[in-house]
């Protein structure tokens, strides 16, 4: 089985090897990643824009890739929510005309982070400044930092991935 993932970043390729591995124990596949043009903001902001970026770069994977198995696009974003700015993912898989898709779990970010990223900040490029690291979402991202890696970005993607395969998963009674 092959899986393009539609980034380079080896956060969004280890949770989706890792979401594979859980949802299809004993199969044999291989995940690569695919950078694809995929037309969205470096921040998306809001549900809609950002399932559309996970959308857009499945469907840009998998035409770039049309014979793997499986397209995978991993958008993050964040959305105000009353007087904080919260932060989540969408997950989309794609294969021959089916498509899952999922969202993370949702977190809130401090005020310091969320100021810089009002302004314009991509929360990745916010999270190393104020924290005075470098490349956060290559990395745990922001919920690693935040949680003390209790939750990484990795593993905040992974159920995500394999709540999206449901629809390509056989129900076991």
């Amino acid at each position: 089985m092959t899986i393009v993932v539609a980034s380079s970043n080896p956060v969004k390729a280890r949770a989706v090897e890792a979401g594979f591995r859980r949802a299809f124990p004993g199969e044999a596949f291989a995940v690569a990643p695919l950078v694809v043009d995929h037309g969205t903001r470096d921040q998306p902001s809001g549900d809609a824009e950002t399932l559309w970026g996970a959308r857009t770069r499945a469907s840009l994977a998998r035409a770039a890739a049309p014979s793997s198995d499986f397209a995978v696009g991993i958008e993050g974003g964040v959305e105000e929510i009353d007087d904080g700015l919260a932060a989540f993912a969408w997950v989309v898989v794609q294969t021959k005309g089916i498509e899952g898709r999922s969202r993370t779990g949702t977190f809130f970010l401090p005020d310091e982070v969320t100021k810089l990223v009002r302004t314009g900040a991509e929360l990745g490029a916010a999270c190393d400044e104020i924290y005075s690291v470098a490349n956060a979402k290559q990395k745990g991202g922001a919920v690693g930092l935040l949680t003390n890696n209790v939750i990484d970005r990795t593993a905040l993607y992974e159920h995500a991935v394999v709540l999206a395969l449901i629809p390509f998963l056989e129900p076991r009674g």
